[in-house]
């Protein structure tokens, strides 16, 4: 017997197309996932703490991250990141995006960076409630 296992995949499951829509508006709208699947009390919990990271965030003078701000050669990657994180909002971050809300920075407020983490880790938790809704809508998760 070998001592390397191999790893079958199983291809003829298909992925619903229903579940893909889930996982799309679960991104989009935070809760929204949830809500479709019909767990409501999961939707306003995890939905509720997405929205309220980001509510906080503005309370907190943080500032959203962008492409193509003022920063040149390495720092200009270094928003990267944080602007992948900040995208994970879901249409929150496009509205934003579209308004021109939140993208200045305030670096003299006192609670800025505190703001700044509220928006990132809000994106964050979203990648993770809308894998989560995608999960269940596959059957993976009860």
């Amino acid at each position: 017997m070998s001592s390397k296992q191999s790893i079958v995949v199983d291809d003829s499951a298909q992925t619903p197309p229903l579940a893909w829509l889930v996982g799309l508006a679960a991104w989009a709208v935070p809760g929204a996932g949830h809500l479709l699947s019909g767990r409501w009390v999961r939707s306003l919990l995890l939905g509720g703490a997405v929205w309220g990271m980001f509510i906080i965030g503005f309370v907190f003078n943080g500032h959203l991250f962008a492409p193509g701000g003022v920063e040149r050669g390495g720092a200009a990657l270094m928003t990267i990141p944080p602007m992948i994180a900040d995208i994970g909002c879901g249409l929150l971050y496009v509205f934003c995006w579209a308004t021109g809300v939140g993208f200045a920075e305030n670096a003299r407020s006192v609670t800025f960076e505190y703001g700044n983490t509220f928006f990132m880790v809000a994106g964050l938790l979203n990648y993770l409630v809308a894998l989560d809704a995608f999960d269940i809508a596959v059957g993976r998760k009860d």
